[in-house]
């Protein structure tokens, strides 16, 4: 009876289910303080069926980066450059099909390309040279802001582009957002291969401690330019994906996203130092950014105030993060029992 009780207690003080109830309660505040009926009775603003739709259509790009920081996180390293790079994908893409005539199923395969390269500079930086993943990406994250402004001149932009492409980001299928089923297919793929493969489970080895993954015979190299590769390829799939919704490509695309992720990320339980951590909790974390940061036009607040909410969120997550990493490391750990001394008596 007792473990029963234990085992509930535990379920309901997980970081997830407290998640859960706090993203349930942010939903209901903005449906009471957003939804309103017009003179016809009919129901308009937040609990509308195509607000929720533009919530989740508007936020894909961030949970997608989101989904791939995470592996990123738990092996201990950040990406801040993924924002940037989706500016530079989307130019890349625009280019490539309007100056230089590639066909858009071309142009998408070399984008995505681009952000593999992308991604493999990190990690090579990162792996190779020993240099800190955090300098690292705070400097591709300038390169790659600065190459996509430099291609277009700071004003040029793509438009115009065809039905068929601009499908990905303003079509839907079966009533639900195109972009709703790319974004669920790369979180099954984040999540099989964070909590399924012994590749994916070796990232939190390597987030706990790197030398010790190294000691028992993980190949820490080959692990870290995979998840920085992947963050690459994701962060240009979402430049797409924003370029489609909007038709337009231009260089300022994914701005402060990399912000929004890494809230996502670490509001959703996983370890700011790596080590632990899972997409579960970053789905739950980016359905709370989501909701705030796209929910507060509708009760009549300036979009603006969504950074800076998102921003509180960001420092009380990391608080708590570090909070809990320095309770566990100060927790008194049981000693064992001294064992007795051997018997002077001799047997009879």
């Amino acid at each position: 009876m007792n473990t029963h009780k234990h085992g509930y207690r535990n379920l309901l003080l997980r970081h997830e289910t407290l998640l859960l109830v706090g993203l349930v309660a942010e939903w209901l505040f903005f449906y009471c303080a957003g939804t309103r009926h017009n003179f016809s009775g009919a129901t308009v603003g937040f609990g509308t069926a195509g607000a929720q739709a533009d919530i989740v259509t508007h936020a894909c790009e961030i949970g997608l980066l989101a989904l791939v920081m995470t592996p990123v996180i738990l092996t201990g390293g950040i990406d801040l450059s993924v924002g940037s790079l989706m500016g530079l994908s989307a130019v890349i893409f625009g280019k490539l099909w309007r100056d230089a005539g590639v066909p858009i199923p071309a142009a998408l395969t070399v984008t995505l390309a681009l952000g593999a390269l992308a991604g493999g500079l990190n990690a090579t930086l990162i792996t190779f040279l020993r240099l800190p993943p955090l300098i690292v990406t705070l400097g591709t994250f300038s390169l790659f802001r600065g190459l996509a402004e430099a291609l277009t001149h700071g004003v040029d932009t793509f438009t115009g582009f065809p039905a068929g492409f601009t499908a990905l980001g303003q079509g839907s299928w079966l009533g639900l957002p195109v972009q709703l089923y790319v974004f669920a297919l790369v979180a099954v793929g984040v999540w099989v291969l964070v909590h399924r493969t012994t590749w994916g489970r070796s990232f939190r080895a390597i987030g706990f401690a790197p030398e010790g993954a190294k000691y028992a015979g993980l190949p820490v190299t080959r692990r870290l330019v995979s998840v920085y590769v992947l963050a690459g390829v994701v962060a240009a799939l979402a430049g797409l994906i924003f370029t489609a919704r909007l038709n337009q490509a231009k260089a300022d695309a994914g701005t402060g996203y990399e912000l929004f992720a890494i809230t996502a990320v670490v509001l959703g339980g996983t370890s700011i130092f790596g080590g632990s951590g899972g997409v579960p909790g970053t789905l739950l974390g980016w359905g709370a950014v989501a909701v705030l940061s796209d929910s507060l036009t509708y009760v009549g607040w300036p979009r603006e105030i969504g950074g800076m909410l998102t921003g509180v969120l960001l420092i009380v997550a990391l608080t708590a993060s570090g909070g809990l990493k320095i309770l566990s490391r100060r927790r008194p750990r049981p000693h064992p029992a001294p064992s007795s001394p051997p018997s002077t008596l001799s047997p009879p």
